[in-house]
């Protein structure tokens, strides 16, 4: 992975750019929580509850119809506005002081974001070769996963010096760098030149999904993720601070053994032999996921502890990342004909669409179920999920990548 970044300068600074949004985002998101405590007090969970159901909406509805709508788009032009867009609305919130000017301004945040994320996640097919694409996308895992670690304790250090509005102008400034990056990197030009309409770009993302057996795979296998990823990030505090009596510490150590299983996956996966492609290795991870759910069940019942719990948050996170690194290579091997971006912005939606079901099923789970019930209920959701996976990607064969993409990523090394 160092190699691919000595090599490919225009993907470092993509990478870059990517990262330094990321950090953006995440003290957003807890300077919009200390934002909704300041507006509404104890209501602040609700208010902050209904910004993520917002926020995932627009990703679900707006993803592939912005990738249909800017489809003939320069990509600069798309990621660069996206990116403008977002430090506009981010700079903005600080000065809100009504509950519905937090949530426009959050349905308009969330909107860019979903131009740029699947825009910026077609882009990197196109700018390196097959052999270090694998690498690529770990790399890109791992700025997720460092994200979720890292941000908190930066939100916490600045928050020494600054007010908590002080994090919104590092957020705004986030998003500006990256603009900043993508506007002096060469990046390949709109590949919607032939595309038949506007409305057909919208729409080709989500028919090949219905019509190819790796992708309707692909829809089940984000089930099979959606539901343990909800699991940890809702229910991680209810279990650490209440049957086990843990403490804050507790919850981000053990939120950490999730971030640390996934990003273990993501350091190995480039150096894993895959004769047999992608499939068996992405399956893997919902049998791995359930495993540890149904472990951790049994266990529970038995005799609780932290450490059964973060020995199976770091197998769930493994699990789930066997799949979600993975995704761009099923992606990629699926666009010879209707392209990257839709195929992305609808990979996008449907993925956020599973999470729009399972975080309200976890936090019913949380308050409402004993945990080894919970456990044994994510167990269940995730191998029926790889189950019906494994049986619609059965027999498929993949279809190459588009020669375009490939032409394109010799260039794109450079």
């Amino acid at each position: 992975m160092l190699g691919l970044l000595l090599r490919a300068r225009t993907y470092r600074r993509l990478l870059a750019a990517q990262v330094v949004a990321l950090a953006g985002t995440g003290l957003a998101t807890v300077a919009l929580g200390l934002l909704a405590f300041r507006l509404a007090g104890d209501d602040a969970s609700r208010v902050m509850a209904t910004a993520l159901t917002i926020k995932m909406v627009c990703y679900v509805v707006a993803g592939p119809l912005l990738a249909g709508l800017t489809v003939r788009l320069p990509r600069r032009a798309v990621l660069v506005g996206s990116d403008a867009v977002r430090a506009g609305a981010v700079a903005v919130l600080p000065w809100a002081d009504q509950l519905w000017q937090v949530y426009a301004l959050v349905a308009l945040l969330q909107t860019a974001s979903a131009a740029f994320t699947p825009a910026f996640q077609a882009l990197i097919p196109e700018i390196v070769d097959d052999a270090d694409y694998t690498s690529a996308l770990a790399l890109s895992r791992l700025a997720y996963d460092l994200e979720a670690v890292a941000s908190p304790a930066l939100a916490a250090a600045l928050l020494l010096a600054v007010p908590f509005s002080g994090l919104f102008v590092c957020t705004a400034a986030g998003f500006a760098a990256s603009a900043l990056l993508v506007a002096g990197t060469r990046l390949p030009g709109s590949t919607g030149r032939g595309s038949p309409s506007r409305l057909a770009g919208a729409l080709g993302g989500m028919r090949a999904f219905a019509a190819r057996p790796p992708l309707r795979a692909l829809a089940a296998l984000n089930l099979a993720v959606a539901a343990p990823t909800a699991l940890v990030l809702v229910d991680t505090v209810v279990y650490v601070r209440g049957p086990l009596g843990g403490t804050d510490t507790g919850v981000a150590l053990a939120l950490g053994c999730f971030g640390a299983g996934s990003m273990a996956v993501a350091l190995t996966l480039p150096h894993l032999p895959m004769p047999a492609g992608v499939r068996p290795v992405m399956l893997a991870g919902p049998v791995l996921a359930a495993a540890a759910a149904g472990a951790l069940a049994a266990g529970w019942a038995i005799a609780p502890g932290p450490v059964p719990l973060a020995a199976a948050w770091a197998a769930l996170g493994a699990g789930c990342s066997l799949v979600a690194t993975l995704t761009g290579r099923v992606l990629r091997d699926s666009g010879a004909d209707c392209g990257l971006p839709p195929l992305f912005a609808a990979q996008f939606s449907l993925s956020h669409a599973c999470f729009l079901a399972t975080y309200p099923l976890a936090g019913w789970a949380g308050t409402q179920l004993a945990p080894e019930a919970a456990f044994a209920g994510t167990a269940a959701v995730s191998a029926v999920a790889g189950g019906a996976a494994a049986l619609l990607w059965r027999g498929a064969v993949p279809t190459p990548a588009p020669v375009a993409v490939r032409t394109r990523a010799a260039a794109g090394r450079s």
